[in-house]
């Protein structure tokens, strides 16, 4: 991972902003609490900082032979800072190889849309969010104070999605952990936490955890490529209420079915792993 200095000052276009330009601020305050943002229509000549979605420089990507994705996604302002510093802002929580392959997920599920937004304008609801922090057209209000009170927002994003990520980081060890005992296809967590990327590349079939309402959550694991589960809880029981699903499973503490197939909550341990097997045992998958 290539190493890049960020410099305490920073400059980007003035008027008129974008979520490419407002959470570009957000990203560099988060990398460096305190760094210096002004907003200009021109880069002065000499500026020894950061310059950004402006000037044609590393940053820009207005000029003739701007960066494209392997993908064809066109970089903008967010995704060129994203890729130079993001890794680093990562590992703040997460090991380097975690760093890496979240950085790049990152990118494709949340940068992505907004740079493609920016450089073609084909819609974004969290670009048009943003945009609405512009003043009218016959306001007197200040494009810069409105700029800075959208990059507040775009912090307020971007700090509870890399909690979410670094979170989805401490919990894969106890993932792992979890998975190496697995029974017969069915893994039993100590505690409710991410486990979708560790188990999803796995061959569990089924994940059961301590419910954040109360009893037991026992979820069927989707794998492959295309995200679909070996095998489903049974279409019987979808949906129905609990002294229904007692009766169909002979299981006293069963209380819940997901229509979508792929839940069931029970107050005990032994009675949710009782409703993987049973869903083992028949075998259905959604068609």
């Amino acid at each position: 991972m290539q190493q890049h200095e960020l410099p305490p000052y920073a400059l980007t276009h003035a008027g008129k902003f974008h979520a490419d330009d407002v959470f570009s601020g957000a990203l560099l305050r988060l990398l460096r609490p305190g760094i210096g943002i002004s907003r200009v229509f021109q880069v002065p000549e000499g500026f020894d900082g950061l310059v950004f979605d402006i000037g044609w420089g590393e940053f820009d990507h207005h000029q003739q032979g701007a960066p494209v994705r392997e993908n064809g996604v066109p970089y903008a302002a967010f995704g060129l800072l994203w890729r130079a510093f993001g890794e680093q802002l990562l590992c703040r929580g997460c090991s380097p190889e975690e760093a890496a392959r979240e950085a790049a997920h990152f990118d494709e599920k949340f940068i992505q849309p907004l740079d493609l937004d920016d450089n073609t304008g084909c819609g974004s609801e969290l670009a048009s969010a943003v945009g609405t922090f512009n003043p009218a057209w016959d306001s007197d209000a200040s494009a810069d104070e409105r700029y800075f009170e959208a990059v507040e927002f775009a912090c307020g994003v971007l700090k509870r999605k890399l909690e979410d990520i670094w979170a989805v980081c401490r919990a894969s060890a106890r993932v792992r952990e979890a998975l190496a005992n697995m029974q017969d296809g069915v893994v039993v967590l100590d505690c409710y936490c991410p486990w979708k990327y560790v188990l999803a590349h796995s061959d569990a079939q089924f994940v059961i955890y301590p419910s954040q309402r109360g009893g037991f959550g026992a979820q069927v694991v989707p794998s492959g490529e295309d995200g679909e589960a070996p095998v489903d809880f049974p279409a019987a029981w979808a949906g129905r209420d609990a002294a229904a699903l007692q009766e169909l499973t002979g299981l006293s503490t069963i209380r819940f079915c997901h229509k979508g197939r792929f839940l069931v909550t029970c107050d005990t341990l032994e009675d949710a792993v009782a409703a993987c097997r049973l869903a083992q045992q028949a075998g259905e998958k959604k068609e």
